[in-house]
């Protein structure tokens, strides 16, 4: 299910209730606008954890990922990306990079990230799971709502659609 996203019009109705991210993602799935309640993983490096929740269901959720920004690899891929729509997962937002960008473009899955890089991650299996992450000035809560369209990405403590 895709829901009518517009991220301005959010802002405009629920100015008092939103935080949105610096303008820092560039978008490479094939769903451009995408939304729903947060999971969140805390990992450098090594994307074994991310392989993990998207081979879990998603049930329309958001998987936002704090790559701490690291633009030495890519923590997503085509594979996961697939992972990811078969489990019915509505987007992913990484801080750092992601690969296959073509592939990942034409799945039916938002995808948001800083950029690319060709280079796999390790597979350590080293993070953490659904805790508060903070990166672009603002604080992901599992089970907080994101939503993400041409115009950025917003979170809200509570779901606006």
């Amino acid at each position: 299910m895709s829901l009518a996203i517009q991220t301005a019009d959010l802002c405009d109705a629920h100015e008092d209730k939103v935080s949105v991210v610096a303008p820092m993602f560039r978008s490479f799935g094939g769903r451009s606008a995408f939304g729903g309640p947060i999971s969140t993983l805390k990992l450098f490096e090594d994307n074994a954890l991310v392989r993990t929740a998207l081979a879990s269901p998603g049930n329309g959720r958001v998987l936002v990922v704090d790559g701490g920004g690291s633009q030495r690899c890519a923590l997503v891929g085509d594979q996961l990306g697939e992972l990811g729509v078969k489990n019915g997962w509505a987007g992913v937002v990484v801080y750092g990079c992601i690969r296959d960008s073509k592939m990942l473009g034409g799945m039916d899955l938002g995808v948001f990230a800083l950029g690319t890089h060709p280079r796999k991650s390790i597979k350590r299996n080293v993070g953490e799971v659904d805790i508060p992450v903070t990166f672009g000035g603002v604080t992901f809560a599992p089970g907080h709502y994101l939503y993400a369209d041409e115009d950025g990405v917003i979170v809200s403590a509570e779901a606006l659609l």
